[in-house]
């Protein structure tokens, strides 16, 4: 980030656009008090900004609902709402006063949240209510919301979008960073958008389009992506009576088939919670199905692509290039017997960072001090690098930007076109509306076809 100023009002959303890697998330860390500036300074109401310290940062009255969830997964929703009012340990742990405040909240934006429930057995939509009565529940004059749509569904959203509008009426400072640009024309008053680091622009909504937003954020907007539907090529993948149980031993996956010819998409829509990770593990072979079959016509490559790319996708603590090499040290052209070719290496890490842009300061780096969208595009380069014969794709441009939404697409669809086998697993009706041959929906672990509104409001909440 780079000489960046902005101005935030009180009673307005004020919406942070820019592609992944712009500064948005490092504008916001520094307003936090996680980040401290090299130069530069803040102020709040006359008062100024004391930099790196997040503690006064909420005494002035400014919270943050971070892109990945801070919650204590074994921890009830109580205990996670009271950890949030929890300044120091040296008194009595009051669960009941200290989350009173967030259980009000709560009520007066029509939120039934279960208390008693633990935070890892809750569907994201839930989650992320959780997180946002954490940081209301010190009733914030600005509250930061980093990609909070990235794991909502399309209700989940309006319903998100509702409450934002109320905070506003309240005279509350939302500030919002976010990449889809719908989402933005919808909701926001005014945009700033950020590109590699730099201001480029602030504008009231009603005085741009979202064709203006598009190109300072990208400098150019990707042509219209021409999908077609795709045909069967022949057999590929064929499922019977298959039954996946969760983490926890219940059924999640309710005896359902379906079969994807070679050269198709077929795409399964509804709510996160339904079935939709246990299905994607069976199909991956990283989970072992409690009955029923998965057949696969042909051998060859399988690519996947998982849901929580922090929890599932990535090694966080070891370095971009160890990371891509979870893939890449099966190739052929990268090893001589058990050893790697380390010049190949570097070449191949350094081809893959170029094709799919990703921002990152050395291929050495740990893939943790990337932004959300990067460690996304880390993950989906390495499962996209070469044509695989399965590919299980589960929300795969979850927090990418426009450009990079639009090359990881273009990748899927030439993966079909070459005859493979894509299991779409996707919240987001515009990316199966872009990719899919054919369309279902998970709810409650059952297959319902063609029925939309059944899929996206029939899941757990």
């Amino acid at each position: 980030m780079d000489g960046v100023s902005a101005q935030f009002f009180a009673g307005e959303i004020h919406a942070v656009l820019g592609e992944n890697g712009a500064g948005k998330s490092t504008l916001m860390g520094v307003l936090g008090g996680f980040i401290t500036p090299d130069s530069g300074e803040a102020s709040f109401r006359g008062v100024p900004w004391r930099f790196g310290d997040p503690f006064r940062a909420k005494e002035l009255g400014l919270d943050m609902v971070h892109q990945h969830f801070t919650l204590v997964p074994a921890f009830t929703v109580a205990e996670n709402l009271a950890l949030a009012r929890l300044n120091h340990l040296g008194r009595v742990l009051d669960i009941p006063r200290l989350s009173r405040r967030a259980r009000e909240w709560a009520a007066d934006l029509g939120w039934e949240i279960d208390l008693d429930a633990k935070s890892r057995e809750l569907p994201v939509g839930a989650q992320q209510r959780v997180e946002i009565l954490k940081a209301l529940s010190g009733d914030p004059a600005v509250l930061v919301l980093d990609e909070p749509t990235a794991v909502l569904s399309p209700a989940e959203v309006a319903d998100l979008f509702r409450v934002l509008r109320r905070l506003r009426d309240l005279g509350t400072a939302v500030l919002l960073i976010a990449h889809k640009l719908s989402e933005v024309m919808s909701v926001a008053d005014r945009v700033t958008v950020l590109r590699r680091g730099r201001h480029i622009a602030t504008a009231a909504l009603s005085e741009t389009t979202a064709e203006q937003l598009a190109t300072w954020m990208v400098g150019e907007i990707p042509p219209s992506l021409e999908a077609g539907r795709g045909t069967a090529a022949g057999p590929g993948l064929k499922v019977e009576d298959l039954v996946v149980a969760g983490d926890r031993g219940e059924v999640a996956i309710q005896g359902i088939g379906f079969q994807i010819g070679r050269g198709e998409v077929l795409a399964f829509g509804g709510v996160d919670g339904n079935g939709q990770v246990e299905l994607a593990e069976a199909l991956a072979g990283v989970r072992q199905p409690r009955q029923g079959s998965i057949r696969r016509e042909s051998g060859g490559e399988v690519a996947y692509i998982p849901q929580d790319r922090r929890e599932d996708g990535l090694a966080l603590s070891l370095s971009v290039s160890d990371n891509m090499l979870i893939v890449g040290h099966r190739r052929m052209d990268l090893t001589w017997g058990p050893f790697l070719l380390l010049r190949k290496v570097q070449v191949w890490v350094r081809n893959l960072i170029e094709r799919f842009q990703i921002v990152i300061g050395s291929p050495s780096a740990p893939v943790r001090s990337l932004s959300g969208g990067n460690q996304q595009k880390v993950v989906v380069s390495r499962a996209l690098d070469r044509c695989p014969d399965l590919l299980i794709a589960v929300n795969p441009t979850r927090g990418l930007d426009l450009k990079a939404t639009d090359y990881v697409h273009r990748k899927i669809l030439e993966a079909r076109d070459s005859g493979a086998v894509v299991a779409l697993i996707s919240a987001d009706l515009d990316e199966i509306a872009a990719l899919a041959t054919r369309t279902v929906f998970l709810s409650r672990g059952k297959l319902l076809e063609g029925n939309a509104a059944a899929g996206l409001t029939g899941g757990a909440v």
